[in-house]
């Protein structure tokens, strides 16, 4: 009998731990781990479970607009997500809930507004399914970016563009800032007492795709990149990719347990997968179906494990 080779991959939004609840499943699963690794970028990662180990893998933002738009003319494109700082005496954070949402009268009105302004400067805003910006450049850019939800309650600082490209895009990013000061989306929402948009975050670059490879397997969850593939939502004991927005704790958690990752711990109990991964931050955890037998390990909060 040929070993499984398929592995199902769970993404935790967090690192850190909001609420603070104890998951019981989750905390056993993390203490009969084989092994724990760091990985750079998750996305990367978990891109190897559902991709042939040829295929390459485009950028964020590229991967999104193709999905969105198809082929459209330029050389590199970056997701531009609206965000709200928090401004501190020494720094910049962007505080939990710093992510927005923009309304498509709001996304329409921002897109024009910059194409206005920035129409000679070699960059555009477009504008994908739902509110997605994406900030279009017609030269390739080599930089270094971080996706925001990864920065979320942290200084912003360290996390700014890095590389060739990267005084350009901070320049650009600055820019924004003062131009939405006194926009009129930021009126609007001041006057409907919404939170202001204090500047685009500019990140998952890449050169614009003209394709998108092949890939096979089931997805779950709202995530720009692995919804561009239009991967099955029907979980199996194929290969798949579950990004998880809730934590342990969110009214959420416990459809997730008994929809996604119950039957995923079944699948491994049952052979059926080589391997449970469960991923936040910049940690992986490998779960075997040999490992979860260790019964005897005990298991302890599970926001420690990825502390």
């Amino acid at each position: 009998m040929t070993p499984p080779r398929s592995s199902h991959y769970f993404r935790l939004a967090r690192d850190g731990a909001l609420l603070q609840q104890r998951s019981r499943l989750l905390e056993q699963l993390l203490a009969r781990a084989d092994s724990c690794t760091k990985v750079v970028d998750w996305r990367t990662d978990a891109f190897r479970i559902i991709a042939p180990s040829t295929a390459s893998m485009p950028g964020v933002a590229a991967a999104a607009l193709f999905a969105d738009q198809g082929i459209v003319a330029g050389a590199s494109v970056l997701m531009a997500t609206p965000v709200r700082y928090l401004a501190e005496m020494n720094n910049v954070r962007l505080p939990a809930g710093g992510i927005l949402s923009l309304h498509p009268a709001e996304a329409e009105a921002l897109a024009g507004d910059f194409n206005r302004v920035w129409h000679d400067a070699g960059v555009r805003l477009l504008i994908g399914r739902g509110t997605a910006l994406y900030c279009v450049a017609d030269q390739p850019l080599q930089v270094a970016t971080h996706d925001p939800e990864d920065i979320l309650d942290r200084h912003i600082d360290s996390y700014l563009p890095a590389g060739p490209a990267a005084p350009r895009l901070r320049r650009l990013m600055s820019e924004i800032e003062m131009w939405l000061f006194e926009h009129a989306v930021n009126r609007r929402r001041s006057a409907a007492a919404a939170p202001t948009i204090s500047g685009l975050w500019l990140w998952g670059c890449g050169p614009v795709a003209a394709s998108l490879p092949p890939v096979a397997g089931w997805m779950t969850g709202s995530e720009p990149f692995f919804s561009a593939f239009g991967l099955s939502a029907q979980r199996g004991a194929d290969p798949g990719v579950a990004v998880i927005a809730a934590e342990p704790g969110a009214p959420e958690w416990g459809e997730i347990e008994s929809c996604w990752l119950e039957p995923s711990v079944a699948d491994l109990r049952a052979g059926r997968i080589a391997h449970l991964l469960l991923s936040a931050g910049d940690r992986r955890f490998s779960v075997s179906r040999r490992g979860n037998r260790r019964f005897w390990r005990r298991s302890r909060p599970w926001w420690e494990y990825f502390s």
